[in-house]
């Protein structure tokens, strides 16, 4: 098993739910059950199928829930999106949100690239 607080991913994937669910803090009020929601399960999967992913048996497994982390990083992205576009977020807020998806992706990619290879081992 491996130790999921010891991974770089986990860590930005944790400071990236804090960035979320401050911007969203500021969703009007008729989101709270559309928007603001899934946009914070949205980024708290990422954290948590990483740390699931963690206490799997095989690379395989563990692959398969980084995986999923990389959907919902995807999924996040694409929320910003609409709350860029809808105006609840500013371009700077956004811009840093996605900074953040960004490097948690390459990061990510990159673990997922380790643990595929050592699945082939």
């Amino acid at each position: 098993m491996r130790d999921f607080k010891k991974l770089e991913v986990w860590r930005i994937a944790r400071e990236l739910n804090k960035l979320i669910y401050v911007a969203t803090k500021v969703f009007p009020k008729d989101e709270i059950y559309g928007l603001t929601s899934q946009i914070r399960r949205a980024s708290v999967s990422i954290s948590s199928n990483i740390s699931e992913g963690c206490g799997r048996r095989t690379s395989k497994d563990f692959a398969q829930f980084l995986y999923n982390a990389m959907g919902s990083i995807k999924e996040v992205e694409c929320q910003i999106f609409i709350s860029k576009d809808l105006g609840y977020l500013t371009s700077d807020e956004s811009d840093k949100i996605f900074e953040e998806l960004d490097k948690l992706g390459r990061k990510l990619n990159l673990l997922i690239r380790h643990v595929d290879m050592e699945g082939i081992k």
